[in-house]
């Protein structure tokens, strides 16, 4: 008999952002695990409006603090391993992991792992403001070995209002694919070969179909980092 697949806990942030990650893991599972089979899944997601009042002050340890939360209500459902969702978040998670009752993935080492694995050298950043002027993915994509490139001031405003005014919302527009496609056009003339797709409700717009660039989808990468751990003792069985 196989081993029972690890126990997955999302801890969400935006809702876009959280049920695109948890679709992915449902839909994605039977692969490996058979017809309609998936890992068991538990999602903890606190108002968003908690999250920004901590973000738009500035407060990381704030963020930190709600992320904590979710990780203690998630341990007590059974998790074995947490996931988040939302990348400008993970600026917090230096100071939840040391105080965290369960392991977590980190979305953008997962992604800076994709981007060296399929040979990408210098990638562009995208993201909410607060995310493209973090170390976040600098970090990991530095580590890998990897140069990137973050949008201009202005394109980072501009790209924050898609964001939060829309995308987080649900809604997508012709007018935001097609900045997000001017953004990427100029990387692309800086050398990037590769775009990160920074915010997890960016995929809902923009692919590799109608990117001028590569697309690194933060969102689905992390789903699939996490349905591999969850499979991995099934898979050894």
């Amino acid at each position: 008999m196989k081993s029972k697949a690890r126990h997955i806990g999302i801890v969400a942030c935006s809702a876009e952002g959280a049920s695109l990650c948890y679709r992915t893991i449902c839909t994605e599972g039977a692969a490996l695990l058979g017809p309609h089979a998936h890992p068991e899944i538990s999602m903890h997601t606190p108002s968003l409006a908690d999250y920004m009042e901590c973000i738009y002050r500035d407060d990381w340890l704030g963020v930190g603090e709600i992320m904590l939360a979710s990780a203690a209500k998630l341990a007590q459902a059974g998790a074995d391993f947490l996931i988040c969702p939302d990348n400008t978040i993970h600026q917090a998670l230096p100071f939840v992991q040391e105080r965290s009752p369960l392991p977590w993935l980190h979305i953008a080492q997962v992604v800076a792992q994709e981007a060296k694995g399929r040979g990408f050298r210098r990638i562009g950043i995208t993201g909410t403001k607060w995310l493209v002027e973090s170390d976040v993915y600098p970090e990991q994509l530095a580590a890998a070995g990897l140069e990137f490139v973050r949008p201009t001031p202005e394109e980072r405003e501009a790209i924050n209002r898609f964001i939060m005014d829309e995308l987080v919302a649900g809604v997508r527009t012709p007018e935001a694919v097609a900045y997000f496609q001017e953004v990427m056009t100029r990387m692309e003339q800086q050398g990037c070969d590769a775009v990160v797709l920074g915010c997890t409700e960016i995929p809902l717009i923009m692919n590799d179909d109608n990117s001028p660039l590569p697309t690194l989808d933060s969102t689905r990468l992390l789903a699939r980092a996490a349905l591999q751990r969850a499979v991995e003792a099934s898979l050894r069985a």
